[in-house]
């Protein structure tokens, strides 16, 4: 299934260090090229910075990465569909994190809201390290950032697990029934950019209010299981 993606649409991948946002991206990219639609793939300009310079950025120089990454995803979006490995989120994410400077916040949280589809890459692979990376001990912290900032804001998303082409295909169907969802909106007349709820066709369907139901079911399941009878002595 192809998804009906208008110019213009931004597919945003989030995501803590080593969870594959860069070769989802690409892969993500290269099948809605191979479908047809004209689609540019915007790196991640942080990385990009950080090669540049050969550190990492000072605290007084990540708001022009941030706002520069905006603006890359938003002239790509001129020229048609555009999968953004990273936003403006992510880098206000590490500012917060390592420096405790929530100041980037408002800016590229409004620049979230103009995407039209946000996936979260899972914690579910292993860490390769990387020397501009932090360490292994940074992803947790970070995926939770990323998900009480989208959450604060109002802002829904997909969080994608699997492997190889698992996580490939799980993307895949949530960009197909994001999409579908916002189709069957519009011809309802309703004017919000996005649905209040989205669904996905299959079981591991990278939800995160299904995440949510699944960890309640099974919390549920364990207190509903009777305890062992005690032995007497």
């Amino acid at each position: 299934m192809t998804p009906t993606l208008p110019t213009g649409c931004v597919i945003a991948l989030l995501g803590a260090e080593s969870t594959g946002k860069t070769e989802l991206a690409r892969a993500l990219a290269q099948r809605l090229q191979e479908r047809g639609i004209a689609t540019t793939l915007v790196g991640e300009y942080l990385r990009e910075w950080c090669e540049r310079e050969g550190r990492t950025p000072r605290p007084d120089e990540q708001r022009a990465i941030a706002e520069e990454q905006t603006r890359r995803i938003e002239a790509a979006a001129a020229s048609g569909v555009v999968v953004a490995d990273t936003t403006a989120l992510m880098t206000a994410v590490y500012s917060e994190l390592l420096f405790g400077d929530t100041s980037l916040h408002a800016g590229a949280l409004a620049a979230q809201a103009r995407y039209a589809i946000t996936l979260l890459t899972a914690l579910d692979i292993p860490w390769i390290a990387d020397p501009l990376r932090d360490g292994d001990h940074a992803r947790e912290p970070t995926d939770a950032l990323v998900r009480a900032a989208l959450a604060g804001a109002g802002l829904s998303f997909a969080v994608v697990h699997g492997t190889g082409g698992e996580r490939l295909s799980n993307a895949w169907n949530a960009i197909n029934s994001i999409a579908g969802s916002e189709g069957r909106a519009r011809a309802r007349g309703r004017l919000e950019s996005k649905p209040a709820s989205w669904s996905w066709p299959c079981e591991k369907c990278s939800d995160p209010e299904c995440e949510h139901r699944l960890f309640s079911d099974l919390i549920g399941r364990r207190d509903d299981t009777p305890s062992p009878p005690s032995s007497e002595t």
